[in-house]
């Protein structure tokens, strides 16, 4: 009889799934849920981006194989787009490859870099997906604290006690899900030389570069003097541009770690299909004014809804960036029973922050992917059971 493999036994349960069968349960009991819990943006791709889809769906040679490097239009564009945002020059050929949603890439990146028995520093809390990308290719998770207290920054010197002969490779991710917390050009300027004097590869995990506020514009970790040399960095079109179930993202930066990494992929997928590849060309080169209107309505959004939080007396800071709430679990909870009290009282679906890494406990991520009227509607439910919490 076949057994499940080894290193699918030590997955921990993917969060979001486990999230889906409790709203599931709440649903089938005819609850009228409004769902804070995964980040997907209810608000739609730009007209050209979906314009061009359609076009490019009808033309012939549209629907064959397509390569694995992506187009060399796609590239260039991605390239003309980072130049332009951050002011760093990309080779389109070694230093930039499309991916099948940057989530791809970031599972893909360990098994060409990462052996059996390596070491990798992944930050708690942290997106699940490192720790399963690692787990995966056979590598040991060694988790860093982010603390509110240090803005949910990693502290070098935790660093320095986790590092061993065996780490290969450091995550980051920031603007950061869930903390909301946005790096420095200096933070970067000192994560990068830690990483190049013990010849660690960092992997940035970009895919909120453009869902930050008031006036602040997120930071690339290429930015950095040998950021190039030191890291490589996974940008997406989700967010930015609305387009979660398009599947298209980039990786960029050190070109030994983009030639692994294409590697992996022609190994194991297939490239971008090609009218999906033609529309993210249009997205960057010609729907800024769009963008920029996406991230309007998102700060727009976490204005009203920390606000409002704070007026009936849950004090949660107003997010730098992304489009979630980072917020306190009221005193006697942890954020699990935090988050199935508040789906069996007010039928409102929040992310535990245990979730994410030991660190995430004592705290509950909302996604403000929902319209206006469902989240003014969710401010009123919170409010009736507001009387019942103890904030610290």
């Amino acid at each position: 009889m076949s057994a499940m493999a080894n290193r699918i036994k030590e997955l921990p349960p993917y969060l979001f799934a486990e999230i889906d069968k409790i709203k599931q349960i709440a649903l089938d009991r005819g609850v009228d849920i409004i769902d804070l819990g995964v980040g997907d943006p209810d608000l739609p791709p730009p007209k050209a981006v979906i314009d061009s889809l359609i076009d490019n769906a009808r033309k012939k040679g549209s629907h064959n194989y397509p390569s694995y490097s992506g187009l060399p239009g796609l590239r260039q564009a991605f390239a003309q787009w980072f130049e332009r945002r951050f002011g760093v020059s990309l080779d389109p050929d070694s230093e930039v490859l499309p991916l099948i949603g940057s989530k791809e890439g970031i599972g893909h990146i360990f098994l060409g870099h990462v052996n059996p028995g390596d070491e990798v520093l992944i930050p708690d809390p942290g997106y699940p997906v490192y720790t399963a990308g690692a787990i995966l290719a056979g590598a040991v998770p060694r988790y860093f604290p982010l603390r509110k207290s240090n803005n949910f920054l990693p502290r070098i010197d935790e660093l320095e006690e986790l590092v061993s002969p065996k780490t290969r490779m450091l995550w980051l991710n920031y603007p950061s899900n869930p903390t909301t917390a946005v790096a420095s050009l200096e933070f970067f300027e000192e994560i990068s030389r830690f990483a190049a004097e013990r010849g660690i590869l960092i992997c940035q995990d970009m895919a909120y570069s453009e869902i930050t506020f008031n006036g602040r514009k997120a930071v690339s970790l290429l930015q950095a003097t040998g950021g190039k040399d030191t890291g490589i960095e996974f940008h997406s079109l989700s967010k930015t541009f609305c387009m979660t179930g398009w599947r298209v993202g980039f990786a960029a930066g050190k070109a030994e770690a983009i030639t692994a990494l294409a590697k992996v992929k022609t190994n194991l997928d297939s490239g971008i299909f090609i009218p999906i590849q033609k529309a993210a060309t249009t997205a960057l080169l010609n729907c800024q004014k769009e963008a920029k209107e996406i991230r309007g309505t998102f700060e727009a959004r976490q204005k009203m809804f920390v606000t409002g939080l704070n007026k009936i007396g849950w004090k949660v800071p107003m997010p730098e960036a992304t489009f979630y709430v980072w917020a306190p679990v009221p005193e006697g909870y942890d954020s699990m029973k935090f988050c199935t009290h508040l789906m069996e009282e007010t039928g409102i679906v929040c992310t535990p922050g245990v979730g994410f890494g030991s660190y995430g406990e004592g705290f509950v991520r909302m996604s403000l992917t929902m319209p206006d009227d469902r989240l003014k509607e969710a401010l009123k439910r919170i409010k009736k059971m507001k009387t019942e919490w103890v904030f610290k």
